[in-house]
């Protein structure tokens, strides 16, 4: 059976995308520790990150490098937080996240009722930030 990311990247299920590419796509988070908290999902099912090929794994980090400096851009954070820890979901997966103190490494804590629309802003902020940063190509319109 699918896992819940592969369905959002098969768009069986909706997903408010800023990255997409060959080897893996990123979507904001609906239950979001900050605005513009983004996860980056290899297209390819793998449960754990060090099962990844080398190139692939090292493809996501760059993915999530790009995302980060454009949350930098779009939210003006204090850091950016980044984690690998996929008890949620049975499917690799990188967080990636603006974040204020150290008080927002809580997955616990995320907010789970964001109305859509903030959502929605916060994803295209990400994209706009993705797009000035010259990764149009990969950006979803």
């Amino acid at each position: 059976m699918a896992t819940l990311f592969t369905r959002i990247l098969n768009r069986e299920i909706p997903g408010r995308f800023v990255w997409e590419d060959e080897l893996c796509a990123a979507f904001t988070s609906i239950e979001p520790l900050q605005p513009g908290h983004t996860l980056v999902v290899p297209r390819r099912e793998v449960d754990h990150w060090w099962d990844m090929p080398e190139q692939e794994w090292t493809h996501i980090g760059a993915v999530a490098r790009h995302i980060g400096r454009a949350q930098r851009t779009a939210f003006t954070p204090v850091r950016i937080g980044l984690l690998v820890q996929g008890y949620e979901i049975p499917h690799a997966h990188v967080h990636v996240w603006p974040s204020q103190s150290s008080a927002d490494f809580d997955l616990t804590a995320a907010a789970t009722d964001v109305p859509a629309g903030e959502l929605d802003a916060a994803a295209e902020r990400l994209r706009s930030a993705l797009r000035e940063a010259g990764h149009g190509d990969a950006v979803p319109a």
